[in-house]
């Protein structure tokens, strides 16, 4: 569904002629409905409703500013992956608590500024990483909570640029590193580590892939017995280009 429409051969967004707007500002311009945003969202947010989840957007998607607040003023996180990112974010008036920070490559005065400014938790690519926030953190004489991104060697149906949960890929740890991890905690004192991430891709189209790299996370938590509080689902739902037929938030959910 889409808020975009032809009224006798004239372009609408919702109620608004689009050449109307195109008289008042420069062109060219984006042009966003407000009313699909929210749309959108609700609708994950209703078919996941039972588990109460986070849903967050992903500002590399779209840092608009204007797009970031709407989604926020109806309740959405947002997922960042840069000290800018971060900064639109505050800009954007989600609370703290309600930003995850993803990436492969936050340099250290953007792990500070996060963690002073109380995020929820850090998705971890690496080793490196780990010490690395574990060092802020012990600056500040903070607790900071992390999620392990997992690399669950799935390969899902997409284009080949965008697996992200393929096990060569530069992405996520392995389940024998995630093991030894959770078991040095004591390692890294000033460290919760809450959560699991998993990311296989982008324009995932069915609910497969998905399924089984989940189920083989929570195999694996279940064996080693690791408790945690976080579950995080990465690579949203497909869309259509030209002919796709994506999965509902509403069918994902059954699965």
């Amino acid at each position: 569904m889409h808020e975009f429409t032809f009224k006798d051969n004239e372009l609408y967004c919702e109620n608004v002629r689009v050449a109307d707007i195109a008289r008042k500002v420069p062109t060219p311009f984006y042009l966003y409905s407000y009313k699909t945003l929210i749309d959108h969202y609700r609708k994950i947010k209703v078919a996941f409703d039972s588990i109460h989840p986070l849903i967050c957007f992903s500002v590399k998607s779209n840092s608009n500013i204007a797009v970031l607040r709407a989604l926020v003023k109806n309740g959405a996180g947002l997922d960042i992956v840069s000290g800018g990112e971060l900064y639109r974010a505050r800009l954007a008036g989600v609370d703290p608590k309600r930003i995850v920070y993803a990436g492969v490559g936050k340099r250290r005065d953007e792990i500070e500024d996060a963690i002073q400014f109380g995020i929820l938790f850090f998705n971890v690519e690496s080793e490196d990483e780990l010490e690395e926030i574990q060092k802020c953190a012990k600056k500040f004489n903070k607790k900071v909570n992390i999620a392990i991104r997992i690399n669950p060697d799935v390969i899902p149906k997409t284009h080949a640029h965008i697996i992200t949960g393929k096990g060569d890929t530069k992405f996520g740890l392995d389940f024998q590193t995630v093991h030894k991890i959770f078991n040095s905690k004591r390692s890294y004192p000033n460290l919760n580590m809450r959560g699991v991430h998993i990311h296989i891709g982008s324009q995932v189209l069915d609910g497969g892939p998905f399924e089984y790299a989940i189920k083989k996370v929570l195999e694996f938590l279940k064996k080693y017995k690791i408790d945690v509080d976080y579950f995080n689902i990465g690579g949203g739902l497909g869309i259509i280009y030209s002919i796709e037929n994506p999965q509902t938030a509403k069918s994902f959910a059954k699965r």
